[in-house]
């Protein structure tokens, strides 16, 4: 089951489904509960695919992010999961409308071939979750460049990541006309930085999710990106692409468990028939495709809008919240469906139905994006 018609889509998605397809669900299985799926990732490094929004001349795909969603939906749909590797597509929006002439010589022909790996994204911190103005990680200048000292928490792959793409506080929000101001973007070498600890924390599916900590972390000036005090904005570019792309994945996510759902469904026998035939089974997994299906047009629209450099924040919030609660819904048609089979493990329903809870809370959680909508789409006083 494919959810757009797009043909000109074809091939990419065969592509990708050719090395999924070496990857079946025994795999992920034997991934539980936290181990990283290295040899996954490899393969798809090697054939290119996560350097796809890596413009041509630095060695990359030159893909749209329209392709990029189009790469992390099929991975979702054969039963993977992308969150192993998605990061390195939404970074690259900050990277590359940011990134000095120089961090992109140097970081992205490597990156495009496979030497390093950008998969860390450090926003979020305990005591600033969504409010992202809160962060208390400060960046100083120092005669090397820059001290930084904080931490983050459910900073993903960073214990598989050679680069970070890091927003720390640059100016104290006293001294600044909005909390906005003062924020800065710093690209990372972790390789060569001291000072920095990464602790996993255990979840209830396989995310390799970390808390980072900065101890008197010192990077050199060329560290960072953009302008200082601009980056608020700078991140911006890549939590909509990340909205966009996580939006992608949930509808992956649910094209699976409603492929896996529609089989069982015609195949299941009680009563003398299949209990597809009842409605009770059938309305939840019809409900659950045209839920699928509406998400899915605003998600091609908000990737149309960020590839044409268009403001497109209303439609990734909306992507991300639709196809969220798309994928959600499928999970519990899912689980329904197959009765007491949807919880053994090796019919991955459950499995599918864990990863894709997560993205009714993250990476923004929906009340925060229904607050946007009611304040920027229909003008309503501001709730937060």
């Amino acid at each position: 089951m494919k959810l757009s018609e797009l043909p000109e889509y074809d091939d990419l998605r065969s592509g990708v489904r050719q090395i999924c397809d070496q990857f079946p669900g025994q795999y992920w299985r034997d991934l539980e509960p936290d181990t990283y799926p290295q040899e996954f990732v490899t393969e798809l490094t090697a054939a290119g695919y996560l350097a796809a929004l890596i413009p041509e001349e630095y060695g990359g795909g030159g893909a749209s992010l329209t392709e990029a969603a189009i790469i992390l939906e099929e991975i979702a749909a054969s039963g993977g999961n992308p969150a192993a590797c998605h990061a390195q597509m939404y970074v690259m929006g900050t990277v590359l409308r940011h990134g000095s002439a120089a961090q992109k010589q140097e970081f992205l022909p490597k990156i495009a071939a496979g030497e390093l790996r950008l998969q860390a994204f450090g926003v979020t911190e305990p005591e600033a979750g969504s409010e992202t103005t809160a962060i208390r990680t400060k960046a100083e200048r120092v005669p090397d460049g820059w001290r930084i000292n904080g931490q983050k928490i459910w900073t993903s792959r960073a214990m598989y990541s050679d680069l970070m793409l890091l927003l720390a506080r640059t100016t104290a929000v006293e001294q600044c006309a909005k909390p906005s101001d003062g924020l800065s973007t710093f690209l990372i070498d972790m390789r060569q930085a001291t000072g920095i600890t990464i602790n996993p924390i255990k979840t209830m599916m396989n995310h390799n999710t970390t808390e980072v900590f900065f101890d008197d972390v010192i990077v050199p000036d060329d560290a960072l990106v953009g302008v200082e005090g601009k980056g608020f904005k700078q991140i911006l570019d890549g939590m909509n692409a990340e909205r966009i792309l996580i939006a992608s994945e949930c509808l992956g996510d649910g094209r699976f468990l409603l492929e896996r759902s529609v089989n069982y469904a015609k195949e299941r026998v009680v009563f003398g028939k299949p209990i597809g035939a009842n409605q009770g089974v059938q309305f939840p997994l019809a409900r659950a495709y045209a839920q699928l299906r509406a998400a899915d047009f605003v998600r091609l629209e908000a990737a149309r809008k960020y590839d044409a450099h268009l403001p497109c924040g209303e439609e990734a919030n909306m992507a991300k919240y639709l196809a969220s609660e798309a994928s959600w819904a499928a999970a519990n048609a899912a689980i329904d469906t197959h009765g007491g089979f949807g919880f053994a493990a090796e019919y991955d329903i459950e499995r599918k139905f864990r990863e894709t809870r997560l993205y009714q809370v993250a990476p923004i959680n929906n009340n925060l994006i229904l607050a946007f909508l009611g304040q920027h789409a229909l003008g309503l006083p501001k709730s937060y």
